[in-house]
């Protein structure tokens, strides 16, 4: 018995997806009054579990939003349809809009009108309308003597119907998703809304200050928000883009509060964590140390640097290619930060130690031997396998698909592609996506530029040949690239470029009037970006056969955890559905054993600027006159104006624009980053050194209001002195 005690004990510590302190774990709100709503409440949470999440009633999670089904988090802040997001959340429409002589990453953009509000494109702001648990309806029609693939069939068709029921008569969309590794299903229903528009978004020098110098740590001093609106049909309802479109009547808009946060305040936060793995094995720990995050680091430190020199050398291209540079430096800097994080804590050792115990556990008993007996070897063997398919894997994303344009952008052709060479041809089809086309071209060829991709291209095949053993590689490699131009990279990139049409705007659009699929297929990026696409899609399809064993594993694995901790209350690994975390406002101490207070201030960002060209630290003129008159109005606290703030608040990737509200329900900031130390928390918390990094509410209204000078924004919003 003593023995079992110490096992559970050891797993409790060190298996995170354990509910050990207030501060940790990612909850799903439907479940709130029955697993946290008595923490909250001790900790300083006056709202009631029904004014939190409600599906009868409107609560907080009717004023959370995300944006393009899991990239950000947002919130509510009128009943005109307006919402806050971060800066780099949205960065990428905000350059979408910017030219040499309209500047809004330079100048920053407020609309001082809803007519003035810019329009963006494949930008989509959804809100959840309820949860269900569905596993009930799911899992009696399974079991663990079928087949992987089997077992899936029969969810996915169970899935169908179950969300067809949830959506039938309705404008909302759904899905069925599993939790604890497929243990339990869940049926998510969303309404998503297709015309979202810019309203104000401070310049990049405030709402990116110190985004490449100081991501991922801590004190931080930067703005990080932008105001974005919903607009509906004139019916109400979720429309495309148009004249006629009104600005959405909110169901629930959070006010603002001016009152400042202290050391201790309960503070908790609705959002969309995008993926956690706390469940993860030893054997998965290894598979991210050895076959994932060194090549995903090393191509993308190499393709940073070719962008940057690319940018540094001409302003045209700088504001073409800073969203995608912003982008890609972030978890660049995030899977760096990663690294040295699971060395630094163990996390393999300690996820060995939890093995062993579990071991321990399962030979205790003849019941537990029966269900459990092979989970360990068969997941150790089964991991093995797909870390020699990782490497080759993360190569082709992030060296071949991802980076190069000319590749990505041809892929898009490939329905155009179809409908021509379809017996009849269907000219109706063609002629819609041809439009379709023209206009994305349009589009696409403003935030692209031929020489930076073609210098990319070089860059990135370099890379390619480097960490791609040969059995990996594509066709056109061997026949083409190896026999033809003798591995001459420059020489194929040069012809890629020169030869192809889809480097060229105009060639594009030519093409598009008399569509041609011999002339697509002739192409020679089209046909290198195929043959590119199918190797990668055959690996693909290895590698998911070999997860089938791995996915049985975990879910062995979790239920195992899940019936050994019976008494305790778990949270799923994020999955990009709604979470609730909650914690407090704290300092903490680095694993340098360098004290940090809770916030920074104004006088800390004057004293870090370094005024130098292309420095993502220099201060624009007009807060710097602020700041000598020290014209704060009510935004700042004895005479100081205090910018972000740190909590101890459980969050990761995909909560950055969520809402940190107090315990009256008001929000106090906005979340954009987590610490250095918490980068390796989506595989293993550590409840010493996980800290959240959100903006004070203040700093942000002290830009709306008094930088900007934005008063139509100012009094759209509902702030509390």
């Amino acid at each position: 018995m003593k023995k079992s005690i110490i096992i559970i004990f050891v797993i409790a510590q060190y298996f995170v997806g354990l509910k050990a302190k207030a501060d940790e774990g990612m909850w799903l709100p439907l479940l709130v009054e029955r697993l946290n709503y008595v923490d909250m409440q001790k900790m300083g949470c006056q709202l009631t579990a029904e004014e939190i999440y409600s599906i009868n009633n409107t609560s907080l999670k009717d004023a959370i939003v995300v944006l393009n089904n899991g990239q950000c988090s947002g919130f509510m802040v009128s009943d005109q349809g307006l919402f806050f997001t971060n800066h780099h959340c949205a960065r990428s429409y905000i350059q979408s809009h910017t030219t040499l002589e309209k500047d809004y990453l330079l100048n920053g953009f407020w609309a001082k009108e809803k007519y003035d509000e810019l329009r963006n494109d494949k930008l989509t702001a959804s809100f959840l309308i309820r949860m269900e648990d569905v596993t009930n309806k799911i899992l009696p029609y399974v079991n663990e003597s079928m087949t992987e693939e089997k077992r899936i069939a029969i969810i996915d068709s169970i899935s169908i119907a179950i969300v067809k029921s949830a959506t039938i008569g309705t404008s909302y969309t759904a899905k069925v998703l599993p939790f604890f590794q497929g243990n339990e299903y869940y049926l998510i229903v969303n309404e998503i809304f297709k015309d979202v528009r810019l309203v104000g978004t401070p310049p990049d020098a405030i709402g990116e200050f110190g985004t490449q110098s100081d991501n991922w740590k801590w004190p931080r001093h930067v703005s990080d928000f932008t105001l974005l609106r919903i607009y509906t049909g004139p019916d109400g309802k979720p429309a495309d883009y148009s004249k006629k479109n009104i600005p959405l009547k909110s169901k629930k808009y959070l006010p603002l509060s001016t009152k400042g946060v202290k050391k201790g305040d309960f503070t908790m936060s609705l959002g969309y964590p995008f993926k956690t793995d706390r469940f993860i094995t030893s054997y998965g720990v290894k598979v991210a140390t050895d076959n994932f995050n060194p090549y995903f680091v090393d191509i993308r430190k190499n393709l940073l640097a070719t962008m940057k020199k690319e940018m540094d050398a001409d302003p045209e291209i700088n504001i073409k290619y800073t969203a995608k540079y912003y982008t890609i430096d972030n978890y660049y800097k995030y899977y760096v930060a990663q690294s040295e994080q699971l060395q630094k804590f163990n996390i393999y050792n300690k996820k060995v130690a939890i093995e062993e115990s579990l071991k321990n556990w399962i030979n205790s008993d003849d019941s537990k031997q029966l269900k459990y007996a092979n989970l360990l070897t068969d997941l150790e063997k089964g991991y093995k396998k797909i870390g020699e398919l990782t490497t080759p894997m993360v190569c082709y994303r992030q060296a071949i698909l991802n980076p190069i344009e000319l590749f990505s952008y041809a892929n898009t052709f490939n329905d155009l592609l179809k409908q021509l060479k379809a017996t009849p041809v269907d000219q109706e089809a063609v002629n819609k996506l041809t439009q379709s086309l023209t206009y994305a071209a349009k589009i696409y060829f403003k935030s692209y530029n031929k020489e930076t991709d073609k210098k990319i291209c070089a860059e990135m095949l370099t890379l390619f040949a480097k960490h791609v053993p040969t059995e990996y590689y594509p066709e056109i490699w061997t026949t083409t690239i190896e026999k033809k131009y003798k591995n001459n990279f420059l020489s194929f990139v040069n012809d890629l470029y020169e030869n192809s049409i889809f480097a060229n705007r105009d060639k594009v659009i030519e093409f598009l009037t008399q569509p041609d699929y011999k002339k697509l297929e002739k192409d020679i990026a089209y046909t290198s970006m195929l043959s590119f696409y199918d190797r990668y899609a055959k690996i693909s399809d290895i590698y998911k056969n070999e997860t089938y064993d791995i996915s049985k594993g975990n879910r062995l694995f979790t239920k195992a955890i899940l019936e050994m901790n019976n008494d305790k209350a778990f949270y799923p690994n994020a999955n990009g559905t709604m979470r609730l975390t909650y914690g407090k406002v704290t300092d903490y101490t680095s694993g340098l054993s360098i004290k940090y207070p809770f916030y920074s201030t104004l006088d800390e960002m004057m004293l870090k600027e370094v005024n130098k060209p292309n420095s993502d630290l220099i201060i624009p003129d007009r807060l710097k006159e602020l700041y000598k008159n020290k014209d704060y109005g009510k935004y700042a606290s004895d005479s100081t104006l205090n910018l972000c703030f740190i909590t101890d608040n459980d969050i990761i990737g995909g909560m950055s624009g969520a809402p940190v509200i107090n315990g009256t329900g008001e929000i106090i900031g906005i979340m954009f980053d987590i610490n250095w130390e918490a980068t390796s928390s989506d595989l293993f918390f550590d409840e010493q050194y996980q800290r959240s990094i959100a903006v004070d509410i203040r700093y942000v209204l002290f830009i709306i209001d008094k930088y900007a000078e934005a008063s139509n924004i100012m009094n759209e919003l509902t702030y509390t002195e």
